[in-house]
């Protein structure tokens, strides 16, 4: 059963990655694949992510960077009901990340709709991929609790984040904050013959 979706951001999440740990420790953990992890598409992401949660019915959104947005862009869109929470870490800022690494990402603007769902946004003081002042906005506008864990970089291998195991703490307060919610996926309407 699958009950934790991983979304990498840009590039994907290399071997040492926290993520990589996370799948290997977390039984019901799944990467959502993408096509092409190094010239990103909005479309064909939110693609991918949808069918994962279709197939899935339920999860967990686990998400690093880029993926975050990916995970924001869920509001709005039927397949948002099928997550029960949201982790998200390090997102990236767009313009900050297309200047970062020219002409590889086509995901628009950042979202900022509120998400339907209880998640947990997680930055640093350093990250040279979205400021502290950014993080608290979107926290705010996404209406997800916002924690910031100091200086830690890009909370990724380079900043020294391989086994992360407080991110494993966080994912299990956020499960702990849903338990016992009601979570209702609807159905399409049977036709009558």
């Amino acid at each position: 059963m699958i009950d934790v979706l991983i979304l990498p951001g840009l590039f994907g999440s290399g071997e040492g990655h926290w993520q990589q740990h996370w799948l290997q420790d977390q039984p019901g953990s799944r990467c959502v694949v993408q096509d092409d992890w190094d010239h990103p598409n909005l479309d064909n992401w939110l693609l991918r992510l949808e069918g994962a949660l279709e197939e899935a019915g339920e999860a967990y959104l686990v998400a690093h960077s880029l993926g975050c947005l990916l995970a924001a862009r869920l509001a709005g869109r039927s397949a948002a009901r099928r997550v029960k929470g949201a982790l998200l870490v390090a997102p990236c800022d767009p313009p900050v990340t297309e200047n970062l690494h020219p002409g590889h990402i086509s995901f628009g603007a950042m979202p900022t709709a509120p998400l339907p769902f209880p998640s947990i946004i997680v930055g640093s003081m350093n990250d040279a991929y979205m400021t502290v002042d950014r993080l608290t906005l979107f926290g705010r506008l996404w209406n997800a609790e916002t924690r910031n864990i100091g200086l830690a970089g890009h909370i990724n291998v380079a900043s020294g984040f391989g086994r992360w195991r407080n991110g494993y703490r966080l994912l299990e307060g956020l499960k702990t904050q849903t338990r016992g919610r009601r979570h209702v996926v609807s159905m399409p309407p049977a036709f009558a013959m």
